[in-house]
């Protein structure tokens, strides 16, 4: 199966995009939802788990920690430098390799647990994504997700990024991983159950107009479209996410705390 070449020069931007800012900084901020997410698909020490679109490692370091045998997946380089120089500061025997989400590494069931914390959700050929976390995965093991859903914060940040620099043509919101009716399309009869939990991450800033910074400048995705924006266009996608920010902040001591919808994804391989 080959993505074509639409989707290929969109991943390629997508490489470029989530190398730009900062992500480990964005990372080390959702930490706790790869600790849940662990905690929630029960791994067994000597598991063989591997971690999809790990980015600066999060699930994987996670899954380390139950002494679990894990590699973390990654197209952005950078970002599997971040990792091993995180997993190496804790004494985690991690192993982090260059690859792709939709061409995974290994045999067919070469894994027993499958995990992506906000990861395989970003590839563009979703089907295929989708088919390799079942491939990879032998039948019994455990395919665990965590995902943005379509009517949460982090759902109206791309809804409102896109508002201002629009997606590109013929590639489905990464969002949709969020929803549990297009989870079962996606993974059919590939799995014998699924179950999709609402869960929630409060990110916590000092300011809305923090929280729009913070994300400016470390976020791959608002720092590219930030970058394609003249100034006056610019000054209104920060405005956007000012407000936004603001409409969803429950703080009442002045700073920002802003409840961000998220699933829980756990699936046995059929």
């Amino acid at each position: 199966m080959t993505s074509s070449p639409a989707l290929g020069d969109i991943k390629a931007r997508q490489q470029k995009t989530w190398a730009s800012g900062d992500y480990g900084a964005v990372a080390a901020l959702i930490q706790p939802v790869a600790e849940n997410l662990v905690q929630a698909a029960d791994l067994s020490a000597g598991s063989r788990v591997i971690d999809v679109a790990t980015g600066t490692g999060n699930a994987a370091i996670a899954a380390a920690r139950c002494l679990c045998s894990v590699t973390g997946v990654d197209y952005v380089p950078a970002l599997l430098e971040r990792g091993r120089a995180r997993a190496a500061a804790e004494h985690l025997p991690v192993s982090f390799e260059v690859g792709d989400a939709e061409a995974l590494p290994g045999r067919d069931g070469a894994w027993d647990v499958a995990l992506s914390v906000f990861g395989v959700m970003f590839a563009p050929d979703q089907d295929r994504a989708a088919a390799e976390l079942a491939r990879v995965v032998r039948s019994g093991g455990l395919i665990a997700l965590a995902n943005w859903v379509p009517d949460g914060f982090i759902g109206e940040v791309f809804r409102t990024v896109g508002r201002r620099v629009p997606p590109p043509p013929g590639v489905r919101a990464p969002s949709e991983w969020g929803s549990g009716p297009r989870l079962r399309e996606l993974f059919g009869e590939q799995v014998t159950d699924l179950r999709v939990n609402r869960r929630e991450f409060v990110f916590r800033f000092a300011s809305p107009e923090n929280f729009a910074d913070y994300f400016r400048a470390n976020y791959g995705p608002t720092l590219k479209a930030f970058e394609a924006l003249d100034d006056e266009q610019g000054r209104l996608l920060y405005a956007d996410l000012v407000d936004l920010a603001t409409r969803h902040n429950v703080a009442t001591d002045g700073t920002a705390k802003i409840p961000s919808g998220y699933v829980e994804v756990l699936a046995t391989r059929a």
